[in-house]
């Protein structure tokens, strides 16, 4: 999923068109993409992942979800779900995409301090936000886009390694100091990445996204295919991020009959019950069948004899 600096990249590389007239407009959207023929761009501009294409009285919002992309004055074999041309034969495409008119005043439907990469961002506003949820894991709090807009899973996992906290900690129980530090490295390790994008050795900086040995103490990386309230993958080290907070318990057990289970396990599915019902009869019926065939067994071979 493209981060908030890749957006910021397709901004600035956009610019150009800023104050032109779309002449055509064509698209596999489900959208009425017409209404943007003959209208103007009055500016362009992004918030968090979001980028953002005003007209006069409306915007279109794109979100390039999971796989999106976009082409400035080039296509791609697949079909585009957006497509903008303008009388100079110049055009922006865009595939794979989420997109929605926004109607009205974009102030007014934008916090623009959240976003960490603008010129508004709002540290205070976001220590506050963190502070009235302090049960919130560190990983979630910085994929929380009302608080960190633009914050992606690579920065999660790169913020979190370089200041030494464990994704599972709870932001309530990190100090004023460390809260400071996250909230400050999700915003200068955003600019990092747009440093390396635009120097197309991004991956080369990655410390553990993807990696399998810490950098700092050479040892292996701990990894989570899903992790959090966000379910998003999680590289980290767990000798050198610290965890703070209190770990979830186990689930309580319970005894039933001559097993103790887990409370966890007595919610298994219907199917899984009748399923496990199933085998202990065709176990009974195996024992029964070969109780009785047994002595007939021995009696066969008997008149074999």
């Amino acid at each position: 999923m493209p981060e908030g600096p890749t957006i910021v990249i397709l901004r600035e590389e956009a610019v150009g068109f800023e104050g032109r007239l779309v002449e055509e407009v064509s698209g596999n959207s489900r959208l009425d993409l017409q209404r943007m023929r003959g209208e103007r761009i009055t500016a362009l501009c992004s918030w968090g992942k979001h980028f953002l294409i005003r007209f006069p009285t409306f915007a279109m919002r794109v979100h390039f979800m999971l796989f999106g992309s976009y082409r400035i004055n080039e296509r791609r074999e697949a079909a585009p779900r957006m497509s903008l041309r303008f009388d100079d034969g110049q055009e922006l495409n865009f595939y794979a995409c989420s997109l929605r008119y926004i109607e009205g005043d974009l102030d007014v439907v934008y916090d623009w301090s959240g976003d960490v990469m603008a010129d508004a961002w709002d540290p205070k506003k976001a220590r506050r936000k963190l502070k009235a949820r302090p049960m919130l894991l560190a990983a979630d709090a910085l994929l929380d886009q009302t608080i960190f807009a633009g914050v992606g899973n690579i920065i999660k996992n790169e913020v979190l390694h370089r200041i030494r906290v464990h994704p599972e900690s709870q932001v309530g129980a990190l100090s004023a100091r460390k809260l400071g530090e996250l909230i400050t490295q999700a915003r200068e390790y955003s600019f990092d990445f747009l440093h390396w994008k635009k120097q197309f050795v991004l991956r080369k900086h990655y410390q553990v996204h993807t990696k399998q040995i810490c950098p700092r103490d050479g040892t292996r990386l701990s990894y989570r295919a899903k992790l959090g309230h966000f379910q998003r993958r999680a590289f980290f080290c767990e000798t050198c991020q610290v965890f703070y907070g209190e770990r979830l318990p186990p689930p309580e057990p319970i005894t039933r009959g001559r097993k103790t289970i887990s409370k966890k396990a007595t919610k298994a599915p219907a199917k899984a019950v009748k399923k496990a019902a199933k085998k202990v009869t065709k176990k009974v019926s195996k024992k029964t069948v070969t109780k009785a065939v047994k002595p007939a067994a021995k009696r066969s071979s008997a008149r074999r004899v």
